[in-house]
């Protein structure tokens, strides 16, 4: 299982990214909703999307959800 959260500071498409807590691209503490403990990125995404309809994978620690 992994933890992962979301960045609720929205990208320049509206978009907000979900990222793996392990990920390098982390947004700052103040800027993380935590989504919770996951067997996968697909039901970490499933999550995000009851906050915002639009959140889509982070490129860099989960490119198979990442929708750019």
């Amino acid at each position: 299982m992994t933890n992962y959260i979301m960045n609720i500071n929205s990208q320049s498409n509206g978009d907000h990214k979900i990222h793996k807590m392990t990920c390098d691209r982390l947004p700052n503490l103040g800027n993380r909703l935590y989504l919770g403990d996951f067997q996968s990125y697909h039901d970490a995404v499933r999550e995000a999307k009851k906050y915002d309809p639009e959140a889509d994978g982070c490129l860099h620690c989960s490119p198979e959800c990442n929708e750019e």
